[in-house]
Formats: structure tokens, C-alpha cells, sequence
């Protein structure tokens, strides 16, 4: 019986990609360096934002200085435009609700993106009382793949991993959900789309958000 749903953020309950885009390129103009095509970005994110600001930089440029740099300048744009034009998928906001109030599950975030942020879009666009705990990115977390996140959520709650699933929209989620030893849905609307779930191995892949309630409500 699942008891607690963990969900990504960026692609799978909040389409933040232009934001993360504007923020990107305007620190990479600042440098002097090209910019890019917003559906480039789509294949930059999942990893964090260090990552993110390595592939965004040209090849050659790509030294632990000048990625430090650009994550300095992203990071501070970030801070000023990563409300603009972020928002929740279509259905999301009701579907959690829903997933909280009619059918009592705990609710969690767990992404990649930096911690200030991921708690700031989450508050501000879900309301501060809606998931029970949201973990982002820090210095002493890992980064997903990596399942330190799961654990530590799962810990909070005292709940066993036969209780969990996770909800992502990439190979990455898939890959963490399968190193904590959970489920993973796949949610085809977000960054990566249903081939890249496929292929990973997700063990749910699905349309819209009202299908996590009939997956969840049968386990």
C-alpha cells in the first residue's frame, strides 16, 4: 500500500523552462559566449544546476572556473526571474490536492534544483502547507541519481520503501527511483517525453496527472 508519493519538480508538477533558459542565457551573455534556443535546454536540465551550467557553455570553455563562473551569474539571475513565467502543469495543482486531502497520502518534492529555489517555487506556487517535505539540492545531498534524497524523506516519515513511489518526467528520476528501490510513474508531459521513460525503464508511464490518483489508489 503506497502512503507516500515523492514527486521531481522542473518537468514533471512545474514547466520552468523558459525561466531557467532566460536565467542560463543572460549569464552566458554576460560572458561572452553564445546562447541558446530554449529547447536546447530541455536536454541540459535533470542533473542539477551545475551540470546545467557545463553543458550550456561551449566545449572548449567548459573548465571548473568558468562553469563556477556561469553558475555564479545563472544563480543570481535565477534568484530575479524564476517566477516569471514558471508554472504548474495543467491539472497538477488539483491532482496533488486531491492526492493530499481526498486520498491522505504524504507528499514530498525531491529535485535537483538548488534548495532556496525548489522551496520557493514550491511554497509559492502550491501553497506552504501542501507537501509535507521538499529537499533540493545542497552541498551535503548528492545529487539524483543518487537516492540520498529518497532515503532521507522516507526516514522523515518512518515509511518503509514498499510505501513509496516516485513521479518524474526523466531517465533520471526513473534511475533514482529504481536505486532507492521504489516505482517510478513517468509523466510524458514534461521535459524528456515518453521515449526517454521507455527506454529507462520507467514501470508506469502516463498522460495526465489524474492518472497518478489511479495507480496510487490501487497499490
Amino acid at each position: 500500500m503506497i502512503r507516500l508519493i515523492i514527486f521531481d519538480l522542473d518537468g514533471t508538477l512545474v514547466n520552468s523552462i523558459f525561466d531557467l533558459a532566460n536565467a542560463v542565457n543572460s549569464a552566458l551573455n554576460d560572458m561572452g559566449f553564445p546562447v541558446h534556443e530554449v529547447k536546447e535546454f530541455y536536454q541540459f536540465v535533470g542533473n542539477g544546476t551545475i551540470m546545467l551550467a557545463k553543458r550550456a557553455l561551449p566545449e572548449g570553455n567548459r573548465t571548473d572556473n568558468e562553469v563556477n563562473r556561469l553558475h555564479t551569474l545563472f544563480a543570481k539571475n535565477y534568484q530575479e526571474c524564476c517566477l516569471d513565467k514558471t508554472r504548474p502543469y495543467d491539472s497538477i495543482v488539483d491532482t496533488v490536492n486531491k492526492l493530499k486531502e481526498k486520498h491522505k497520502f504524504k507528499l514530498a518534492v525531491a529535485s535537483n534544483k538548488t534548495d532556496i529555489f525548489a522551496k520557493h517555487i514550491v511554497d509559492s506556487l502550491f501553497g506552504k502547507d501542501t507537501f509535507d517535505a521538499v529537499v533540493g539540492k545542497n552541498d551535503a545531498t548528492p545529487a539524483k541519481p543518487d537516492p540520498t534524497m529518497i532515503f532521507d524523506v522516507m526516514e522523515r516519515f518512518g515509511i518503509d520503501k514498499s510505501e513509496v513511489i516516485f513521479v518524474g518526467d526523466s531517465n533520471v528520476d526513473v534511475a533514482t527511483a529504481h536505486n532507492a528501490g521504489i516505482k517510478c510513474i513517468g509523466c510524458e508531459w514534461g521535459f524528456r517525453g515518453r521515449d526517454e521513460l521507455l527506454k529507462a525503464g520507467a514501470d508506469y508511464i502516463i498522460d495526465t496527472p489524474q492518472k497518478i490518483i489511479d495507480i496510487t489508489r490501487d497499490l
